[in-house]
């Protein structure tokens, strides 16, 4: 919903909430329902109502549950049979400076500050460990923003009595805990606060008034802040940026002025907006997101942009390079296709509002940022968090290569008549074993993105994955898939519950860029072979359907289970362990 998209009006969206959350209820999106605790050290009604908002427009339905004023401590280190019995699904703990018991004195030493920060520190722990060990999910803490005023003056930042080094030292050690500790995530209101004003943010007359620890209007963007955390926790975040290039990637039409005369470089100001427009979104590229090119150019034209010494991108950095007279529109899907990623995965940035208009009529879910002038470039695609960051795995760091190298396996078929013949020559090699420590983080991953080839849709936190892998009472595999042109990482994850001697199937996935690699065919023949280790004798499957999960829908039929049960919540699928046929499959195994 455009209300909802970066840069948005607060005082809108306090004064509509109620008709945007009717109107966000009303769409046909298959909403994710997760239960949000939010443990307020101050009001947290209207965090609340704003929260809603944004997770709705992700395609997240909340319900909540709010601790009383100020009990946040309380609700998280004591017994309490409400919370357990909500079984929340992320725990948000919405503190401030205001929440701070004690400051320095001015004059107190390093000695004295170091005991208050880590009194400071040791409640804050015993609380998250408390909270983790009860409820097993999700936790998002605020750090804190700058007090008003600095006794010290400058000095304020320096000497340990000051009030701006004692936040900045705790903010240290939160944010240390949260490298420490997986599943713990820290909501950066300081930084926001320094964005809308640090002025405006600590209007006392809020707190005095209503106990609001910020004004009312900067509620809405704390309260998109944790929600920009909690989508991405649940697999919302986009995957690839469609970039225009004339006026967008650099300044001027290359058609025209030729690739001597576009706009990159430092030889002008606005030349160096591009450049730092471009070198941010290589920054974007490092941490996985996918680049794709999409321009109304000849093709030759837009390539000789990227061959300037000067142009931070070049073209390989891009997946998807579509440089022609076709709708943007259709470009897109294409690109797309190729990636096997839906459009909803996509974040089309482009300087002309009549294309960002036909595509955002054209393709669903696509994300389309209102960019303006180049040097707000930055800032709007920053802060619209399409890609926020809440774990960073070895894969994620490689994705851009592992597509790239798919390109060259999709050539390399073309020399191909026979199918087989091109699973052959792939040399394709795979490691399946049961869940290991180095890869729960990609793991969980996997299972909070993966949508297409997900046959349960099942999203299971990091920590839920390391307790399913330690039980006796489940059998887990993952699968890494790599050839001749490259690894592809863990690309496949399947776990089942043993009841008796039969083993339910609760989580298959796989990502769509193995897709046609007969993968599955090798991680199912390795499932048997372990189910016959322990014994089993009976497996079941399950298909639940979603808005885009319908190319696994006969998945389990290819084996040769039968189909036992099908209703509109989906199927039930059974076979013998005895009755099971390996497939053949052109992969080596582990």
């Amino acid at each position: 919903m455009r209300e909802l998209e970066y840069p948005f009006d607060p005082e809108l969206l306090i004064k509509k909430k109620l008709k945007i959350k009717k109107a966000l209820l009303e769409t046909n999106k298959a909403f994710l329902d997760k239960k949000i605790a939010i443990l307020g050290g101050s009001t947290t009604s209207e965090v609340k109502n704003m929260l809603e908002l944004f997770l709705l427009n992700y395609g997240i339905r909340p319900t909540f549950y709010e601790s009383e004023y100020n009990k946040y401590y309380e609700d998280g280190m004591f017994d309490n049979e409400k919370l357990k019995n909500f079984a929340p699904d992320v725990i948000y703990i919405h503190t401030s400076s205001k929440n701070l018991k004690q400051l320095p004195l001015a004059t107190d030493s390093a000695e004295t500050v170091d005991k208050l920060l880590n009194g400071v520190l040791g409640e804050f722990t015993g609380l998250w460990r408390s909270l983790s060990e009860k409820y097993d999910c999700p936790i998002v803490q605020n750090n804190f923003e700058y007090i008003s005023y600095r006794v010290l003056g400058n000095m304020d930042c320096v000497l340990p009595g000051g009030g701006v080094y004692f936040i900045n030292e705790l903010n240290r050690r939160f944010s240390q805990y949260a490298r420490e500790n997986k599943n713990f995530f820290i909501h950066d209101i300081n930084y926001e606060a320094a964005c809308f004003g640090l002025d405006k943010w600590a209007d006392n007359l809020y707190w005095d008034m209503y106990k609001y620890c910020m004004c009312l209007n900067a509620i809405p963007q704390c309260a998109y802040g944790v929600a920009l955390i909690i989508k991405s926790i649940f697999g919302k975040n986009k995957k690839v940026i469609a970039l225009d290039l004339d006026n967008t990637l650099w300044g001027g039409v290359i058609g025209d002025d030729g690739a001597e005369n576009i706009e990159i470089g430092q030889e002008t100001p606005i030349a160096q907006s591009y450049s730092a427009f471009q070198s941010y979104i290589k920054r974007q590229k490092e941490l996985g997101v996918l680049l794709t090119v999409n321009s109304k150019n000849n093709e030759e034209t837009a390539i000789s942009g990227f061959e300037r010494p000067d142009s931070v991108l070049s073209k390989d950095d891009f997946v998807s390079f579509k440089a022609n007279w076709d709708p943007k529109s259709i470009n897109l899907v294409k690109s797309a296709e190729e990636l096997n990623l839906l459009p909803e995965s996509f974040v089309f940035v482009d300087d002309n509002p009549a294309e960002r208009e036909i595509v955002r009529q054209s393709v669903d879910g696509c994300a389309i940022p209102e960019i303006d002038d180049v040097e707000n470039y930055i800032r709007i695609l920053d802060r619209s968090g399409f890609f926020e960051v809440t774990s960073l795995s070895e894969d994620d760091a490689k994705r851009n290569e592992m597509y790239r190298e798919n390109a060259l396996r999709n050539r390399a078929l073309d020399a191909f008549t026979d199918y087989n013949d091109y699973l052959k020559s792939l040399e394709m090699f795979a490691e399946i074993m049961p869940f290991a420590p180095m890869y729960m983080s990609r793991i969980a991953q996997l299972t909070n993105k993966s949508n297409q080839f997900n046959l349960t849709t099942l999203r299971l936190s990091q920590a839920q994955i390391e307790e399913i892998a330690t039980s006796g009472d489940y059998i887990t595999l993952y699968g890494k898939l790599a050839d001749r042109f490259g690894d592809n990482g863990v690309v496949s994850v399947c776990a089942g519950r043993i009841e008796n001697d039969t083993v339910n199937i609760i989580l298959w996935l796989m990502s769509c860029r193995v897709l046609k690699r007969d993968m599955e065919f090798a991680m199912m023949n390795e499932f048997v072979d372990t189910c016959k280790e322990r014994g089993i004798k009976q497996i079941c499957g399950f298909y639940y359907p979603t808005l885009k999960n319908a190319m696994v829908s006969e998945f389990y039929s290819q084996f040769g289970f039968e189909k036992t049960k099908e209703d509109e919540s989906g199927s039930e699928w059974q076979i013998d362990v005895s009755d099971y046929k390996p497939k053949q499959v052109y992969i080596k195994i582990n």
